[in-house]
């Protein structure tokens, strides 16, 4: 038990950081594929500026997801991954006002944003590890 324990204490940040990172990255790049698809849903649910606020979650999402897979401002990194998910999990998840053929879906990703939300809090207080670019990973007294 203890030889998996280093082992998890070694490699277990930057595994957690690739995990993490690998579902921005991947919806970062398919706004970006599908831009005005997304623009067109986001307008439909009420946000004004569509498609300016879809570039901000665009970067938001990629040079935050980045930061963090880098363990480079990790911190920073999650803090723009936290500004993303707070509001559009409120405005796109909100099973409190859909249907009732909705609801278990819209709750399931509301559960799933909050547990990401998790992850990105404990990087934000924790930083990013050993195997990381910044001095954050170093150790905390470091910083």
């Amino acid at each position: 038990m203890q030889a998996l324990c280093n082992l998890v204490k070694a490699y277990g940040p930057v595994v957690g950081r690739v995990l993490i990172t690998l579902i921005f990255l991947t919806s970062g790049f398919e706004k970006i594929a599908g831009f005005s698809a997304v623009a067109g849903f986001m307008a439909s649910k009420g946000m004004p500026a569509a498609e300016f606020l879809l570039v901000g979650a665009v970067v938001f999402e990629i040079a935050g997801a980045l930061m963090v897979l880098l363990g480079w401002h990790a911190r920073w990194g999650a803090l723009l991954l936290a500004v993303f998910v707070v509001p559009s999990t409120l405005i796109f998840h909100n099973f409190w006002a859909v249907d009732a053929a909705q609801y278990s879906n819209q709750l399931n990703h509301f559960m799933k944003n909050l547990s990401i939300l998790g992850a990105l809090v404990f990087i934000m207080g924790a930083g990013s590890g050993p195997l990381s670019l910044g001095k954050e990973g170093k150790s905390a007294s470091a910083q």
